[in-house]
């Protein structure tokens, strides 16, 4: 399949983009979704002069959500290259007494 171009709202302005595939444009306009969704709810509860302060807001909310899943993710894999290695050590052991 080839690349194709789509278009998306995003505090009200069209952004033109070029996508690889059905599931990737799925992908983006949801998440262009999700942005402005987060924009509304932000509008609604807090007080703001124009769009940019909802974008700015939007934008910190999603990026402390990232680095939060990195930290866990990053957990994650340390307790899995742990459980690895004590796997290992324990087949040596069972292999060992064989």
């Amino acid at each position: 399949m080839r690349d194709q171009r789509i278009s998306v709202i995003i505090a009200e302005r069209p952004y033109r983009l070029t996508v690889k595939s059905e599931g990737e444009e799925q992908v983006f306009r949801s998440a262009a979704g999700l942005v402005g969704k987060k924009m509304q709810d932000y509008a609604k509860n807090f007080a703001y002069r124009d769009k940019q302060d909802l974008l700015a807001m939007v934008n910190l909310q999603f990026a402390v959500e990232y680095l939060r899943l990195d930290s866990t993710a990053k957990e994650h894999q340390l307790i899995l290259d742990r459980l690895k290695k004590l796997d290992a050590i324990l087949n040596q052991g069972l292999t060992a007494t064989s």
